[in-house]
């Protein structure tokens, strides 16, 4: 088998490794990775996975060197378990890896959990996979591409909307043309429609926006100070960039009503957010927002509710949103340092095929 090993203190340093596949233990099944989105999220958890534990899911066995998750399909093509059968396809959290060895647990018709001792302890969301039958589903690549990302925003707007979106008229956000901003702004338009959305953005990413529809305003990093600033306002900063932080607390002051931090898109500007004025930003962890939620209106009616505006979403996505598929080693690795390096386009989606 091979994966993808980057090194944990240094992202830019990735190398594949070879290794021998591993032998099956009673209960346990081996994924062939079939094929797998990169996003920005994923980054992210590069960026944060010491802090948040990324890296545990797929250890190396190296300190040094961490295998990056990502979001993907995968077949089974050996097991040791009665209740899932080879040919099977499933849906989940996977290594930048040709292979991946799980233990199932909690095995039902519509999917099971990693049960490996490992994983114990870590974000349940991450453990689940979603068992697909043997054939290929409609929309997989949307699926794999903005899923993830679209719970996340899912949620943020379920957080807002429950705290009454702390008495703001009007919703920013910061990388406005991210998978995840997009997300957002398409389920607040849906659910909370009275608030306003604006999005920020670079000037090569301008006409994207604009073109998804799904703001009403949308503004360059340096025309920040065209927004009202009178208006009561939360926002969400997807970028990681301290700088722009710091103009949007000074432009809107005490009326920014909150500021919630999520994920990191610009990995090299994530300095220089000290002396805030307004509120404290707080940390918007999706998975710890997702069991609580799950717990207060349980699994069913979670996943019904995230796919019904999902749907919405991708029935739209079409139309600013080109998928590519990607194959091969080299292919796959000048992927990833492309996305390292915010060098991918947001119209592009990015499918990787291990095979």
């Amino acid at each position: 088998m091979h994966s993808l090993w980057v090194k944990k203190n240094e992202l830019a340093k990735a190398q594949w490794h070879d290794s021998d596949l591993p032998a099956l233990a009673e209960g346990q099944v081996l994924l062939a990775v079939e094929k797998y989105a990169l996003t920005a999220n994923n980054i992210t958890y590069a960026v944060v996975g010491d802090g948040f534990g990324y890296w545990n899911f797929f250890p190396t066995g190296d300190d040094d060197w961490g295998i990056v998750p990502v979001w993907g399909f995968a077949n089974v093509v050996a097991s040791e378990n009665p209740d899932i059968a080879v040919g099977e396809r499933v849906y989940g959290y996977l290594p930048m890896a040709s292979h991946l060895l799980v233990t199932p647990t909690n095995v039902q018709d519509g999917g099971f959990i990693d049960g490996a001792a490992h994983r114990q302890g870590l974000a349940m969301i991450y453990n689940q996979y979603n068992r697909l039958g043997q054939s290929e589903g409609p929309l997989e690549a949307e699926r794999a591409i903005f899923q993830p990302l679209f719970t996340t925003s899912f949620l943020i707007e379920d957080f807002m909307r429950s705290n009454d979106w702390f008495g703001a008229e009007a919703l920013v956000m910061t990388s406005a043309s991210s998978k995840t901003s997009l997300g957002l702004a398409m389920v607040a338009k849906s659910l909370s429609p009275s608030i306003k959305r604006i999005g920020l953005t670079s000037a090569g990413n301008t006409a994207f926006v604009e073109q998804s529809g799904l703001y009403d305003e949308v503004l360059t990093y340096d025309n920040l100070s065209a927004a009202d600033a009178a208006q009561p306002t939360v926002s969400v900063d997807f970028a990681g960039n301290g700088q722009l932080l710091g103009a949007i607390h000074a432009h809107w002051g005490e009326n920014l009503k909150f500021s919630s931090l999520v994920g990191a898109t610009h990995v090299s500007e994530r300095g220089g957010a000290d002396d805030l004025q307004g509120p404290k930003p707080q940390l918007f962890f999706a998975p710890t927002a997702a069991e609580s939620l799950i717990k207060e209106i349980g699994a069913p009616a979670f996943r019904a509710r995230v796919d019904e505006q999902f749907a919405a979403f991708v029935a739209g996505a079409s139309a600013y949103l080109k998928v590519e598929d990607l194959n091969g080693r080299e292919a796959l690795q000048s992927a990833y340092l492309a996305m390292l390096a915010n060098e991918v386009a947001p119209s592009r989606g990015l499918m990787c095929h291990m095979t």
